[in-house]
């Protein structure tokens, strides 16, 4: 609103009729007075000429940017009454005009605050629709891609329930007689039971008289299926020469990643894993494809579902139309869940490679899925199986659920392949129980993963992780924990409903779709595995990246190189109240690695990468290192090659210098160790 045209002409009346004796004295301000008395000294100035000439000779302070206040107040302090009359009918006429004015400024601010409100309101509803537009997008991508997943294992499950082999393999799991009543062999649904010829078992006796035949006859028939004989009149390598063991590691020898062991003796190649390197793409084991042509390995036995232990297997099911696939039952259920998570994100990458000008093509796809599945062998642990000249035999390996070591027999020689491997107990799983088979064995092919560490005790990890969690959790904050699909996310669950039952929990991703299948593989066992429920539940994305405000969020991927992990971490690394705990190995190339080094550097952004696009984070949530391992440390090892007590060790799945320095422990310790590569 524009001032008072007349006030300078009032104040300065207004000082001389303060200094007046009645008014003199009282510490009266001469501009509340001039505003509060502008009435009473308007009339002043009309009556009275001397109090108008004093106030000419005073001067009023007018800016010389302020005409109209000029002109006022040459009206009001002239000589002639009239005149001073005149300016005051003036003054009040300006003041009518500002009011007025000053009404329409009003109403217009008025007015465009309304529609700023309404805009307002408008933007927030349209963001709003935007934002539940992007959560039903992404809600939808997730729908689908599991439900892409999804049939793939159930198309999958279709083409193996129609499998010729995988029907007697069912019907002799159905006519087995409980573990109780036999040992291992008793276990394993592809042998006969100890009394299976007995026709006194009534399922058997029932089974072979539908059939028109004895009860030896139909199991025979059953093996012959499950496992066919060599056909008559075609010698074995065995029968013509001795059925000497080789072993070449063919991926992920010298590198963690990749890992794929050639076993050969006699006619028959055996592969001990197949699994994906780590990349962007994924690649195949490094020297795999030496050996693919020309004689084709038999079969590959997959020490646990992993893909960097599994991952490959489909793509070599597509080449090798007689590859048999062997793994414990918990790893042959894990397996087509690896797989078909694996094939999506190859087929997507491959696309987005390919819209970029660049290679990239996808290893497999579904349909190689479906034929994987279809060709996978259970083998339960403590159970030989033979494959052309060389017997098979899995034992317990710890690590993650269903993950087993492999006793690999040729005539007198055995190989042992521990896998990824363990000795402590865990949330889902035991450590490794190594066979009688597996003990003085010529040659030990052992995991160097922690070859290096010492690991603290798993009660002070556990510790250390535990009390991590709930200091930030106290304070407001909220902990993203990247973790392994398969076994660390089912761990760190089960860690924090059991000692933080008061924090909330979700899963995400594809680690919650794993979790619901450890709950599921274990539902009939003496102990089964509940992991959902209390305080740990399935996430529901986007929507709770921003409504969780306060627990714990486990979800892939562990290296924090795509997935709902870079999600959730876009939106937790800027708050300073919250963490990213690591919780596992990270490739030097990961997120996961370059995140702890810009933690370490103190630096104030990270940039996150997910599906192509490129996220500047700022960095000022808590991140740290929680080892919470499941692979043997350098005492664990040492432990397994004293109780193995082999005439060998070859170390694989490792670091080169790491490698080298614990060949000298071994050594030192009486061991005779050969370096990795081929060994006859």
């Amino acid at each position: 609103m524009n001032p008072d045209p007349a006030l300078p002409v009032l104040r300065a009346a207004a000082g001389i009729m303060l200094a007046r004796p009645g008014l003199a004295g009282q510490g009266l301000d001469v501009g509340t007075f001039a505003v509060e008395h502008r009435q009473m000294i308007l009339d002043a100035l009309v009556e009275v000429p001397s109090l108008r000439a004093a106030v000419r000779r005073a001067g009023p302070r007018i800016p010389r940017d302020r005409p109209r206040e000029a002109v006022l107040a040459a009206l009001l302090l002239s000589p002639h009454g009239g005149t001073a009359r005149a300016g005051v009918r003036v003054a009040e006429q300006f003041a009518r005009d500002d009011a007025a004015r000053e009404r329409l400024r009003r109403r217009y601010q008025d007015r465009l605050q309304q529609s700023g409100d309404k805009l307002r309101i408008e933007s927030a509803r349209r963001e709003q629709a935007a934002l539940a537009l992007s959560a039903a997008e992404v809600a939808l991508a997730d729908a689908e891609r599991r439900a892409e997943e999804l049939d793939t294992q159930v198309s999958a499950l279709h083409r193996r329930a129609g499998d010729p082999r995988a029907l007697a393999t069912g019907l002799l799991r159905s006519l087995r007689r409980p573990a109780a009543e036999g040992g291992a062999e008793a276990r394993d649904p592809r042998n006969p039971p100890p009394a299976a010829a007995d026709p006194h078992d009534p399922a058997l006796a029932v089974a072979a008289s539908a059939a028109g035949i004895t009860p030896e006859a139909l199991v025979a028939a059953l093996q012959a299926i499950v496992a066919p004989p060599p056909p008559s009149g075609v010698p074995r390598a065995g029968v013509v020469r001795e059925r000497g063991l080789t072993v070449h590691p063919l991926g992920g020898g010298t590198e963690i990643g990749g890992s794929c062991v050639l076993v050969e003796a006699g006619e028959t190649r055996l592969l001990v894993d197949a699994g994906l390197r780590p990349g962007d793409p994924a690649q195949p084991p490094g020297d795999i494809a030496h050996v693919l042509p020309g004689m084709p390995p038999d079969a590959v036995v997959v020490t646990h579902a992993h893909v960097d232990h599994c991952g490959y297997v489909p793509a070599l099911a597509a080449r090798l139309p007689g590859l048999r696939i062997l793994a414990t039952p918990e790893t042959t259920f894990l397996m087509p869940r690896m797989w078909a998570d694996s094939a999506r994100l190859m087929r997507d990458r491959g696309r987005l490679h390919r819209d970029w000008g660049a290679a990239g093509e996808a290893l497999y796809g579904r349909e190689d899925v479906e034929e994987a599945v279809r060709r996978c062998e259970e083998v339960p642990v403590g159970v030989e199986r033979v494959i052309g000249d060389v017997t098979v035999e899995l034992f317990p390996a710890g690590h993650v659920l269903g993950a087993a070591g492999v006793v690999v027999r040729a005539g007198e020689q055995r190989v042992v392949v521990t896998g990824d491997i363990s000795g402590f107990r865990q949330e889902t799983v035991d450590g490794y129980r190594l066979p009688g088979s597996a003990l003085d064995a010529d040659l030990l092919v052992m995991e160097s993963t922690c070859c290096a560490e010492d690991h603290a005790p798993r009660e002070t990890r556990v510790g250390d992780l535990v009390k991590a969690v709930s200091e930030v959790c106290a304070a407001g904050g909220r902990v993203l924990i990247p973790a392994f699909a398969l076994g660390r996310a089912q761990e760190i669950a089960l860690l924090m409903r059991t000692h933080l039952p008061h924090v909330p929990v979700l899963v995400d991703g594809m680690a919650a779709d794993v979790t619901a299948s450890f709950e599921r593989l274990t539902a009939a066992a003496p102990a089964p595995l509940q992991i959902f429920g209390g305080n740990v539940a399935r996430a529901r994305r986007p929507a709770d990246l921003r409504r969780f405000t306060s627990g714990v969020v486990i979800t892939t991927s562990g290296m924090l190189t795509g997935g709902p992990a870079v999600q959730w971490a876009a939106q937790i690394l800027p708050e300073a109240h919250s963490a990213l705990f690591l919780s596992g190995y990270q490739d030097e190339e990961s997120g996961g690695a370059a995140l702890l080094r810009l933690a370490g550097g103190r630096a104030s952004h990270l940039t996150l990468h997910d599906g192509g696009r490129d996220t500047n984070v700022p960095l000022r949530a808590r991140v740290e290192m929680m080892r919470l391992s499941a692979h043997a440390d350098r005492r664990g090892l040492l432990d397994i090659a004293e109780e193995t007590g082999p005439r060998e060790i070859m170390l694989v799945h490792g670091v080169p210098h790491r490698q080298r320095d614990f060949r000298e422990v071994l050594q030192v310790r009486g061991h005779t160790t050969v370096a990795t590569g081929l060994w006859k």
